[in-house]
């Protein structure tokens, strides 16, 4: 069973940075494509950037990418969000989601496609 634990949000003014760290424990980290994503107030949960399980391949949303950058670094078993240039929009609940499997690198930004999640991580963005 993967355990995630996301850490690193909090209030940031309009044009600033955070960089947000997804935790796995009880896998090998290796193995899963991560995801991050994020939920806004009445929102449906919307992919953010994901990267993959074996080439490290990326995928960003349209609406942040040259914006933010995910990396892994599997020995520390962990996946990170760079965030720049932060906008109020950008405001959101961030949650990182995992899957071992084939199939979610084809759908890598689907959240139905992740089966474990962490809690999520509060960022908040000020005009």
């Amino acid at each position: 069973q993967v355990q995630l634990v996301e850490s690193g949000g909090g209030l940031v003014q309009s044009g600033g940075s955070k960089s947000l760290a997804c935790v796995a424990s009880g896998v090998d980290l290796d193995y899963y494509t991560i995801g991050w994503f994020r939920q806004a107030p009445g929102k449906e949960r919307e992919g953010v950037a994901s990267i993959s399980r074996n080439d490290g391949r990326a995928w960003y949303a349209d609406s942040v990418k040259g914006r933010f950058a995910i990396s892994r670094d599997n020995a520390k078993n962990t996946v990170y969000l760079q965030m720049n240039n932060l906008k109020p929009e950008d405001t959101a609940v961030y949650l990182c989601g995992a899957d071992n499997r084939a199939i979610t690198t084809m759908f890598p930004l689907d959240p139905p496609h992740f089966s474990s999640w962490g809690q999520g991580t509060q960022v908040v963005v000020s005009s």
